[in-house]
């Protein structure tokens, strides 16, 4: 009787265990796509600055722009609850 118990606790651990492999394995690969999406990304924005070295300069510069405005916005928005 005690085997046949130990026997359905070992049954249970390794349909746990498989079921925490398959968890760990989607979440591995998922990263691994995030990972893959950005570094196509990455190689994608090297091979456009490299065609248009003033494209780096102009997205720096628009980034910038947008950071100012950003700021603009929030600071409008403070005021406007202090209001």
């Amino acid at each position: 009787m005690a085997e046949s118990e130990s026997q359905e606790g070992n049954y249970y651990n390794r349909g746990k265990m498989v079921e925490n492999f398959k968890t760990d394995m989607e979440e591995l690969l998922e990263e691994m796509e995030k990972l893959a999406v950005c570094a196509t990304w990455m190689a994608y924005d090297c091979v456009a600055i490299q065609a248009n070295p003033d494209l780096s300069n102009a997205m720096q510069h628009l980034e910038d722009i947008c950071l100012m405005c950003k700021e603009q916005m929030q600071k409008k928005w403070q005021e406007v609850l202090l209001e």
